[in-house]
């Protein structure tokens, strides 16, 4: 299976569907970000902090396979030189509408997150990264390129879920409410579900999904060559998961080059 064009078709139909990461932002909120008044989420809840960022007037921006007329406008709007890249050409058009709209620049380059050679050696100061790994099988080619687009000091700003999401059996948990643990640790569809369940996925359009562990995502950044500056934690909702009860299911790193 392709993963990378199943999961393109995925989120375009997600996009075209109105999934929540597929809103785009209005213009209020763009003009509040050309006014110094802005805050963007990697991950569902909790605003990245502000000092994360730094000064980013002026700065080269790349939103990584974060399209969907989100965080790409607010900071084009804030003043980055920004660059929004993601594989599915529907979030890619959310970025333009936006764009379009709020007379921004943002420059829109549709591919896969693992392979960004269309980008020089160095081209950003900056790395945005939101919740969007899960869909890659293997994450370790994502944070060498990160480290190769990035310049000296540059920095990586990235969400994931907490490994420990992928080990419990969904569809037990939505019949019964039990949180049985069925899975081992990393995670991958593909290799997890029944062929039954896979062709549900296939007719309903959803993207495959790829639990990474804690080794492959923090371990991952510092083997490619980040340090790791800072770390917090996030929740989602006791809608979205009944896990969210116990504890918090992201994670946001920022790391330097």
């Amino acid at each position: 299976m392709d993963i990378v064009e199943h999961n393109r078709k995925a989120w375009n139909s997600y996009s075209k569907n109105g999934n929540r990461w597929s809103i785009p932002v209005t213009s209020e909120e763009t003009q509040s970000a050309r006014n110094g008044n802005w805050n963007i989420i990697l991950t569902p809840n909790k605003n990245v902090p502000r000092e994360w960022f730094g000064d980013i007037a002026g700065k080269k921006i790349l939103c990584l396979a974060s399209g969907g007329g989100q965080q790409a406008p607010i900071l084009a709007a804030a003043g980055a030189d920004v660059t929004s890249f993601d594989n599915s050409e529907e979030q890619l058009q959310k970025d333009q509408l936006v764009a379009k709209r709020d007379s921004l620049l943002i420059k829109c380059v549709r591919g896969d997150m693992a392979d960004l050679s269309v980008f020089e050696n160095e081209s950003f100061d900056l790395i945005f990264h939101p919740v969007s790994n899960v869909f890659v099988e293997n994450i370790a080619p994502v944070w060498k390129e990160c480290f190769r687009v990035l310049k000296p000091q540059g920095r990586l700003l990235s969400g994931f879920m907490n490994p420990f999401f992928f080990l419990f059996d969904y569809q037990e948990m939505e019949k019964t409410g039990e949180m049985i643990v069925k899975h081992s640790l990393p995670y991958s569809d593909i290799k997890s579900l029944e062929k039954e369940r896979m062709e549900e996925l296939a007719r309903n359009q959803s993207a495959l999904e790829f639990g990474h562990t804690l080794e492959q995502q923090i371990g991952g950044q510092l083997k490619a060559g980040f340090v790791l500056s800072s770390l917090y934690e996030d929740d989602w909702s006791d809608e979205a998961t009944p896990l969210n009860k116990y504890s918090t299911t992201f994670i946001a790193t920022l790391a330097v080059k």
